[in-house]
């Protein structure tokens, strides 16, 4: 019997989307808004490190700027999470201890997902055992290539079992995915299979997260909220370096899902260097000038 998902999925107008998306790019918040809105895009970032010299030391010092990522001063809230490897999971949940902030681990062979199944649920189970609350798994891209959207489900449904009591982000890497349409079938296959978060991209692949491509997991999770009333995430990750990106992709969220999916719980930025750019904006606002970049960094 051939594989069928519950809801239908409708085909995507390319130069609809992208004339929806550019409008949310000639946004400007000022003021109290501009300062509310960054400081919830701190609050909404999952910090992370994935290389391969990544070392105990690098992420102490991460988990320390995600306990607190900028001087006491300037009232800026920790971020959502801190993102790592499976092999340093364990470290980084003791230096978060008592700071409520979660570890998330990437699993299934990222970035990617190109290893035998039980290889990549063992990848998962370890992350698990080592503390993590949050897993982001990639799927196998080749497989939903091919048209075999059946292992694609049954994949992730497997993963989602074996992450227990953590939550689950599926990664699609949309930048291979080829089409608009794709990623659209992608994401309700993603939610109907258990994902708790629909995930744009690993950040190692050219082109990452983009303004069209959200919006299309953004409307995703609206019409599934609309027929079921259950809640689903979203992160796009990977591209977005600056704090104008992070408020348009907040007035994005907002205008798309409503106030409800402006949370950490809902919706996240997977970043590296995005933080960055926002203590630079919030110090500027405070202070009337720019800080030296080194001025917030850890390291």
């Amino acid at each position: 019997m051939p594989f069928s998902l519950k809801s239908p999925v409708p085909s995507i107008d390319p130069v609809g989307l992208e004339e929806r998306a550019s409008r949310f790019t000639k946004r400007s918040l000022k003021g109290e808004s501009k300062i509310s809105g960054l400081k919830l895009a701190v609050s909404m970032i999952d910090l992370t490190t994935l290389e391969g010299a990544d070392t105990k030391g690098k992420v102490s010092h991460l988990c320390q700027k995600a306990r607190m990522p900028m001087p006491e001063r300037y009232d800026c809230p920790p971020c959502a999470a801190v993102c790592v490897y499976p092999n340093l999971v364990e470290h980084a949940v003791k230096e978060l201890e008592g700071s409520g902030i979660p570890v998330a681990s990437v699993a299934t062979g990222f970035p990617s997902g190109q290893y035998p199944l039980d290889i990549r649920l063992d990848d998962v189970k370890a992350a698990v055992a080592a503390g993590a609350a949050e897993i982001d798994m990639v799927i196998s891209r080749g497989a939903f290539l091919e048209g075999d959207l059946a292992r694609v489900s049954d994949e992730i449904s497997q993963v989602k079992e074996a992450c227990e009591n953590a939550h689950l982000k599926v990664i699609f890497e949309t930048g291979e995915l080829q089409t608009y349409d794709n990623v659209r079938l992608v994401s309700q296959l993603a939610i109907e299979a258990g994902a708790d978060f629909i995930k744009t991209s690993t950040g190692k692949v050219s082109p990452a997260a983009t303004i069209p491509v959200t919006l299309i997991l953004l409307e995703t999770v609206r019409d599934h909220f609309f027929s079921t009333g259950k809640k689903i995430g979203v992160k796009p990750a990977g591209g977005i370096k600056t704090a104008k990106q992070a408020l348009q992709y907040l007035v994005m969220v907002k205008e798309t899902l409503g106030e409800e999916w402006l949370s950490p719980e809902l919706f996240r930025f997977g970043a590296s260097s995005l933080l960055s750019d926002i203590e630079l904006q919030l110090g500027k606002i405070a202070d009337g000038n720019y800080q030296c970049a080194d001025y917030f960094s850890l390291g």
